[in-house]
């Protein structure tokens, strides 16, 4: 069984090994470089093509790319604010994988625990990044009605958007700085404002980013005072803040319901294994008790999932 974790182990990381020397320099890169060589190219169509790592390459995993696979795992990896290449996190996942895989395989003699052991360590990168992402993204929901606050102050004072894009970068932290600053350096290479604004809301997937994108956006068109608009905008920002607070505090009992549901069956079999063995004798060494702990926890993880997914209110 050692031999067999050992043999997944070699595999993968020659997988991976062969994975990151096929790819050698990001795609992305190649494609930027070989751009910027011809002076007849316009910044427009570098932009689109040239600054979005990896999107539409081609080679051997372009079919994983076109599936959507790639493409999801790259633009949460955007969304976190971790500017890696897929392949990197790819390659991660697979020597977890191996690592697993061997571990399990020493622990236990059945080849599928040690596949599932390896399988949980896989997913240790896409957690991750999926808990980055959310700490990023709620950050960013917090700092927004101010620096529309600011913002609509540089608008009031006789500046451009622009300009008061610039004060936000210059007076907050990260990671609306982060993104704004990107939006600037975007319409420094000739990108549209409006555009600039659209391709940060693919890194910022939020509703409230969302309206202040529009708003720009008609305003580019029609022509209206967006300092008012902005102000309106920051005062909705906060309402619909207000609004989920109170929703979490209002469902946080029924929430902690499900952590105790989930928690309970297993903290009263570990008290019963320390202080009374024979007990839990069966469910671990016997057949059928084995198979009863296997439906138990199958259950007791659905009826955690399912309490969660009844308590996401959306607003």
């Amino acid at each position: 069984m050692l031999l067999f974790g050992f043999l997944i182990f070699v595999m993968l990381f020659s997988l991976g090994g062969y994975f990151v020397m096929s790819h050698g320099r990001p795609q992305f890169a190649r494609q930027l470089e070989n751009r910027l060589s011809r002076p007849e190219v316009a910044s427009e169509e570098i932009l689109r093509e040239g600054l979005k790592p990896e999107r539409g390459a081609g080679g051997r995993w372009g079919g994983l790319y076109n599936l959507g696979v790639m493409q999801k795992l790259e633009e949460s990896l955007w969304q976190a604010g971790i500017y890696r290449r897929v392949s990197d996190v790819l390659l991660l996942m697979l020597l977890l994988f191996g690592a697993g895989a061997l571990i399990g395989a020493g622990m236990w003699q059945a080849p599928a625990l040690a596949l599932a052991l390896g399988g949980l360590l896989a997913l240790l990168p896409v957690l991750y990044i999926r808990v980055k992402r959310k700490r990023r993204l709620k950050r960013f929901v917090q700092q927004l009605p101010f620096a529309l606050d600011l913002m609509k102050s540089s608008l009031e004072a006789g500046h451009s958007l622009l300009r008061g894009l610039q004060v936000v970068v210059a007076e907050f932290q990260d990671p609306i700085a982060t993104e704004f600053r990107s939006v600037i350096e975007q319409t420094r290479l000739g990108l549209p404002l409006p555009r600039a604004l659209e391709e940060m809301l693919k890194r910022v997937p939020d509703d409230d980013l969302r309206l202040l994108i529009v708003a720009v956006r008609v305003q580019s068109e029609v022509g209206s005072s967006l300092a008012i608009i902005i102000e309106r905008l920051a005062e909705i920002v906060r309402i619909r803040q207000r609004l989920g607070q109170q929703i979490k505090s209002l469902t946080a009992q029924a929430r902690m319901s499900g952590w105790v549901v989930a928690a309970l069956p297993v903290v009263i079999l570990a008290a019963f294994s320390v202080i009374q063995p024979s007990y839990t004798h069966t469910l671990f060494y016997d057949p059928a008790g084995q198979r009863l702990l296997k439906i138990a926890a199958t259950l007791d993880i659905l009826a955690f999932l399912s309490i969660r997914k009844l308590l996401k209110v959306k607003y």
